[in-house]
């Protein structure tokens, strides 16, 4: 029996010499001596590891470089190998790999006796140089990142996995230097759930660069690579430091470190920052609060113009953002000021845009919300900024629409005297005598008639649903899409998608189964401005009124480069003309008068405001939601206060603004505009006063 398990193992150690020598042999005639099942994963394998670079984090910053967020599915941070500390080197070597820089790709001796071992049945033994341990990591943090089951084949006891695996190591040890493979490995192995590479692992868990890593840091490092989980410093504090002190024993035993300094080290408490390990959040939860909707809408942006939320976290990209970091402070404070950030139920928002023919950019996205997921702090996880987030709509705002399309139409200008009784029963053009009409009440006393530029600045609601009449609703929905509500009018009346599934009673409901578009063609209500709408499309008008009525859209992005520095193509929408300029300028100064003897006078006189500006407030039924919509010198803004909470009820202009009882509930003009007031006399001081363009004669009177 002896005899028999000799000359096994004796043949045993034949066939694993071959298989080794197979490895270790160029390339041509390692294929030809390994096994198949080697040899025919093998090329694949090397093609991954040739194309596949290690996941890094994306740097999104403001339009200045400063950062604002990283994005991430593996905090790793790349360094060379000159960034990393001796001490670090010497760690990992002294308890991985002795001989790293004396041996080979392969330990021969390790592998022989691995083979045998495994295949004579006995426990699977490691035998890995931590070039081989590169390429597991490699191929399981890497390459097969995304595939559990590839990741189980790349830890599989088998000994067709560890000559594979020498087989890559080989490769990788002809391509590079054993400094580079020593930082490579470095840069791929896993530190904990998340932490991955020893520079995110030293600002992890140590607060420092992977250049500044003590010796007992970086034995404590050093230790976890072993088994992260199990010598996890915060969950096995005791297990950590008995490894770190193995560790240190062993630099001890390699001469890397001497003893009477691996005995100092070993008396040094574990040192981690408490509460670790410390990572921002891997999206834009880490923003501040000024950028955190912002972020979120660059995020969107990207991955609507075909950047996958994977690319995004792995790809190491820089995106440079519009984000102006003064705007977005001043608004901020604007908002939170007006509406405190944890008062129940009321959401205030404003957003500010840089007029351009070429561009739109987004300067700011900022509501006294903050962008997280403590909802009893305030936060919101949700775009209440960028998204369709205002259920109640913009009142009175939309009958900028209106305005536009008569002039366009030559239904009406500015001088035209518009029919305006205190209240009327209106009928959509091509109703059916089975169709009622539309009630209406002007909310005070106004002349009638009334010139088109005096019911922009008062905002009496029968002249206007009488002039959206003659126009035609068709007609003014079609110029709120071109001026800006892109998004806003592809939702239903809730401000969802269209619901089509059969299964979901609301799809028989035309509030809730058609966009806008389609569900106020026949709704006179839709220039009183009753809908869901996006306050970041409302700046968005203003900026198309600003550009000569040319719309762009609303863009967050300046740049994107890849971790190589390259630029990365974006493809956004294309800017387009949309209504003549003279009849944007026209417009622009029909609405000049809003802030001097509109409904945001009295507002804009307590705020010392005297600027030539343009804007349009708006007020809902009930007061759930107010709004200003305007522009000064370079800055197309819209500022929007709503009600948000499970159980909304009137906006109170307070102070403090607030949901409940009011003698008489929020205006536009009280409660929206001031907060535009107080944050564009804060950025523009200094600053010349840019004039309202004069109107166009040709839009002065109805054609």
């Amino acid at each position: 029996m002896r005899r028999f398990r000799a000359a096994r193992l004796a043949g045993l150690y034949a066939v694993a010499g071959v298989l080794l020598a197979g490895v270790l042999a160029p390339p041509a005639l390692g294929a030809g001596l390994l096994s198949n099942q080697v040899g025919d994963s093998v090329a694949a394998i090397e093609a991954d590891l040739a194309a596949e670079k290690p996941p890094l984090t994306t740097t999104v910053t403001d339009r200045d470089g400063h950062p604002i967020a990283v994005l991430y599915d593996q905090y790793r941070l790349p360094v060379t190998a000159d960034g990393i500390s001796p001490a670090m080197k010497a760690a990992i070597i002294a308890i991985e790999d002795r001989r790293f820089y004396d041996e080979g790709a392969v330990d021969p001796r390790g592998v022989l006796r691995a083979v045998v071992n495994n295949a004579a049945g006995g426990d699977t033994q490691g035998a890995s140089t931590i070039t081989q341990q590169y390429v597991k990591n490699f191929l399981i943090n890497v390459v097969h990142r995304g595939d559990p089951a590839a990741q189980q084949r790349d830890r599989e006891n088998s000994v067709a996995r560890k000559l594979r695996e020498a087989k890559l190591a080989v490769q990788v040890d002809r391509a590079m230097t054993k400094d580079q493979i020593l930082a490579a490995y470095l840069n791929v192995v896993q530190f904990s759930r998340a932490v991955y590479g020893v520079a995110a692992a030293a600002e992890a868990y140590f607060g420092t660069s992977a250049a500044k890593l003590t010796v007992p840091q970086a034995a404590l490092l050093a230790g976890m690579v072993n088994s992260p989980s199990r010598f996890d410093p915060y969950a096995h504090p005791d297990a950590a430091k008995a490894r770190r002190d193995v560790v240190l024993d062993a630099m001890a035993d390699a001469g890397s470190l001497p003893v009477s300094a691996a005995r100092e080290a070993k008396a040094a408490a574990l040192g981690v920052l408490p509460g670790g390990p410390r990572t921002p959040a891997p999206n834009c939860l880490s923003a501040k609060p000024e950028a955190g909707f912002f972020c979120a809408y660059a995020v969107d942006y990207l991955e609507r113009h075909g950047f996958t939320p994977d690319r995004l976290a792995t790809a190491g990209l820089t995106v440079r953002t519009t984000l102006d970091p003064k705007v977005a402070e001043v608004t901020k404070q604007a908002v939170s000021k007006n509406v405190h950030t944890r008062e129940p139920g009321v959401a205030g928002t404003m957003a500010v845009i840089r007029p351009g023919e070429q561009r739109h950019e987004v300067l700011a996205m900022v509501a006294n919300r903050d962008y997280g997921v403590d909802a009893d702090e305030g936060e919101r996880s949700t775009d209440v900024v960028g998204g369709v987030s205002d259920p109640f709509g913009a009142g009175s705002v939309f009958k900028i629409f209106t305005a536009a399309a008569a002039l366009e139409a030559g239904e009406a200008g500015l001088r035209t005297p518009l029919p305006n009784p205190h209240s009327g029963c209106f009928t959509p053009p091509g109703a059916d005598r089975h169709t009622s009409c539309y009630p209406v009440t002007n909310l005070g006393t106004y002349p009638d008639p009334i010139t088109l530029a005096d019911a922009l600045a008062t905002s009496p609601n029968v002249a206007f649903v009488g002039l959206e009449q003659r126009v035609g609703v068709p007609v003014v929905l079609d110029m709120a899409r071109r001026l800006g509500l892109r998004r806003t009018l592809t939702t239903n009346a809730a401000g969802g998608a269209p619901i089509t599934d059969p299964g979901d009673v609301r799809s028989k409901d035309p509030r809730y189964n058609q966009p806008q578009a389609e569900y106020f063609r026949g709704l006179l209500s839709f220039t009183l401005g009753t809908s869901p709408v996006s306050p970041l499309e409302l700046a968005n008008v203003s900026a198309t009124l600003m550009s000569g009525g040319v719309w762009c859209p609303p863009d967050p992005i300046l740049a994107v480069t890849g971790r190589d520095g390259a630029p990365v193509p974006l493809e956004g929408e294309p800017c387009e003309r949309v209504v003549p300029k003279d009849l944007a300028d026209t417009l622009r100064q029909g609405l000049s008068e809003d802030t001097v003897s509109g409904t945001s006078a009295r507002a804009a006189r307590a705020a010392g405001w005297d600027r030539p500006d343009f804007g349009k407030t708006g007020t809902t039924q009930d007061s759930r939601s107010v709004a200003f919509v305007g522009g000064v010198n370079d800055f197309a803004v819209s500022s929007l206060v709503f009600a948000d909470g499970p159980t909304p009820r009137t906006v109170c202009p307070g102070p403090p603004v607030h949901l409940g009882r009011c003698g008489h509930g929020a205006f536009g003009g009280t409660v929206a505009a001031p907060p535009y007031f107080h944050a564009m006399e804060r950025l523009l001081a200094g600053e010349p006063d840019q004039p309202v363009p004069p109107a166009d004669p040709r839009y002065l009177r109805a054609r």
